[in-house]
């Protein structure tokens, strides 16, 4: 980890991994972020709005958090408290151990955030221009971080358009340098709104792997929030799902998914007519009937012996079976059979990319206008990038 100067209000390696100056052993070290009862309500009266109800959790050293909700879940205004841009009504709010009632600027000293829509650089700067910047107003040297710089283009694909305007770039290849840019200066807590946003498939898989990477090998802790459960699973080692503004669920992907449904099988046959779905329903719960390329497929939960039960009723009914197999719900389906909603996933409560402001105005957006001293993803600059400075009423859940 880089030490960061007393002035910059980031703290020295040493105070964050638990060990004194000496290099002996200390106390454990403080997890990256604790939320302890936080709440936070929008009006008075009847039309008060509970967005966030008595939420707790920690997020570990060096994991890969996701924070999954439906629409009006509180998850964008629970966010928004953890950054400071909306100050929660009660509870308490730790990062590395700091209170940020108590050191608003050390507790964000070492924590960074890419909001969707690829909205965190200069566009008039080169990708390697932005990069320098944020590191800059993060309080690093850009010349110390040359080779680290370096490394992220070339791992990110970046390489070839390191000296090229941002405003240049595709609209994927922008997202990459939004992500490169949040690395740039060595936060240690990131933020990552839709981090795929706009990218092809193996675009979304270098920045998958390099997520996973920088966690293994560099301790990064990573939150996460994404409506592509294929990345949720491919990326984060547990998931905090979250409801009508509380927790509902708080576990690792594993075992969500261990723990789900998985014995349902899928039977399709040119055989199958109305009988023989008939015959099925009244034996076996049945999930679904389609019809594919002139068969019928149905979905029907068995397990065990029940399987063998299937295979009777189906020889009964003639039905020569074509093809079997069976179906593993995947997270998008645990999500929804957790929260019980239908509604798109991973989207901000208020209609809003995470980390906007309250009145709609994007927290940290650059923009095209791209000049020095506007709003940036650089969250050490507190003034500049809004991190820490809680917006005008609070904002919107």
């Amino acid at each position: 980890m880089m030490a960061r100067s007393v002035a910059s209000g980031r703290t020295d390696a040493s105070d964050r991994d638990g060990r004194a100056d000496d290099g002996s052993a200390s106390a454990e070290p403080e997890p990256a972020l604790t939320i302890e009862g936080v709440s936070k309500r929008f009006g008075a009266g009847d039309d008060a709005v509970l967005a966030v109800d008595d939420v707790s959790l920690t997020v570990e050293r060096g994991s890969v958090v996701g924070l999954l909700g439906p629409n009006g879940a509180g998850k964008t205004t629970l966010i928004k408290s953890v950054l400071g841009t909306v100050l929660p009504d009660a509870g308490r709010i730790r990062v590395f151990g700091t209170d940020v009632a108590d050191d608003r600027r050390a507790a964000y000293a070492d924590v960074d955030a890419m909001l969707e829509g690829a909205r965190n650089d200069y566009w008039r700067l080169t990708v390697r221009e932005n990069l320098r910047y944020f590191a800059t107003i993060r309080g690093v040297d850009p010349d110390s971080v040359a080779g680290r710089h370096d490394r992220l283009l070339d791992r990110l694909g970046l390489s070839a358009k390191a000296d090229t305007p941002v405003r240049d770039l595709s609209r994927g290849m922008k997202q990459k340098v939004s992500l490169a840019s949040v690395l740039a200066g060595g936060a240690e807590l990131v933020f990552l709104d839709e981090p795929t946003l706009g990218l092809d498939v193996e675009s979304s898989r270098t920045l998958r792997r390099e997520i996973r990477r920088l966690a293994r090998e560099e301790g990064l802790t990573v939150v996460l929030s994404s409506h592509d459960m294929a990345v949720v699973e491919d990326v984060c080692d547990r998931v905090v799902m979250m409801a009508d503004g509380r927790v509902v669920a708080d576990v690792t992907v594993e075992a969500l998914l261990s723990n789900a449904d998985r014995d349902t099988v899928r039977v399709v046959s040119g055989d199958i007519d109305d009988a023989a779905v008939a015959a099925l329903r009244a034996a076996f719960d049945v999930r679904s009937v389609d019809a594919v390329d002139g068969r019928v497929a149905v979905e029907v939960a068995a397990t065990g012996e029940d399987l063998y039960a299937l295979m009777d009723r189906l020889r009964e009914a003639n039905v020569a079976i074509e093809d079997i197999r069976t179906v593993r719900p995947n997270l998008e389906e645990v999500f929804l059979g957790v929260t019980g909603d239908g509604g798109a996933v991973g989207e901000a409560g208020d209609g809003g990319a995470v980390g906007e402001a309250g009145d709609g105005s994007a927290v940290g957006e650059a923009g095209d206008g791209g000049a020095v001293g506007e709003a940036g993803s650089g969250v050490s600059d507190r003034a500049a990038s809004g991190i820490g400075q809680p917006t005008e009423g609070g904002g919107s859940p």
